[in-house]
């Protein structure tokens, strides 16, 4: 079987239909797996719940998720994120709130455990260094864990000579094996490794290998809403660079 592994959408609805349009090329998934942040940032948060429930997913809970329902404060936000967050929550109907609330922090899917930040954290803490990765391997007893939140797409692999980095570039394939891994497919609606390309992977089960992709989709037409809508003009800009 085939799953669509889909981190920090971010309200981005051209970035996530671009995604699924992609993948309906590729030959389909039976599931996604949604690693959190459906909302923030972008312009078209009920949109974006409404599109991905269309899909068979399960999906955890992303620090925006959490913070346009209040279930988070916005405090430990920079000024423009709590700023999007506060219009996001003023966007979203009764059953995108239920939606957001009823998120789970942690899903296990066979040998997977999915995540939005971290095993330790799952909904603050960023993984970018080994140190801080070595110690979340003992936070998680599957072989793999699958994370989102830095929105940059890396791969940490723990063995006996301690825990490594490296990045998970697009169109390779990632071929898993006994060691212990934790893997971050980069974000879909708000990338941030230089790439303003959407990005998301593919795992198939039967070949026990997960493919990373990236997808042109229309930044313009993201950024003409976030500007009507008033949204931050430094969310506006970084789409373009990928920042």
């Amino acid at each position: 079987m085939r799953y669509a592994l889909i981190a920090d959408i971010h309200a981005n609805l051209a970035a996530l239909t671009a995604i699924m349009a992609d993948i309906e090329c590729r030959g389909w998934v039976g599931e996604v797996w949604c690693l959190g942040d459906v909302v923030g940032y972008g312009p078209d948060p009920h949109q974006c719940i409404e599109y991905l429930k269309q899909f068979e997913h399960v999906c955890v809970a992303g620090n925006h998720d959490w913070a346009a329902v209040g279930k988070i404060s916005t405090s430990e936000f920079n000024p423009d994120a709590a700023a999007a967050c506060h219009w996001t929550a003023q966007q979203l109907n009764p059953e995108d709130v239920k939606y957001l609330e009823s998120l789970p922090t942690t899903v296990q899917r066979g040998d997977f455990t999915l995540v939005h930040g971290s095993p330790r954290k799952p909904i603050w803490e960023y993984l970018l260094s080994t140190g801080s990765a070595q110690e979340n391997f003992t936070y998680f007893k599957s072989p793999f864990c699958l994370i989102g939140h830095s929105h940059v797409p890396l791969i940490f692999e723990s063995d006996k000579a301690g825990c490594s980095l490296s990045e998970f570039p697009a169109n390779d394939t990632l071929m898993l094996a006994e060691k212990r891994l934790i893997i971050n497919p980069g974000g879909a609606g708000q990338p941030r490794d230089g790439d303003p390309r959407a990005s998301y992977a593919i795992y198939d089960s039967e070949m026990g290998a997960i493919t990373r992709y990236c997808v042109p989709y229309d930044i313009g037409a993201t950024q003409t809403k976030m500007e009507e809508y008033g949204l931050p003009a430094s969310l506006v800009a970084r789409l373009s660079y990928g920042v």
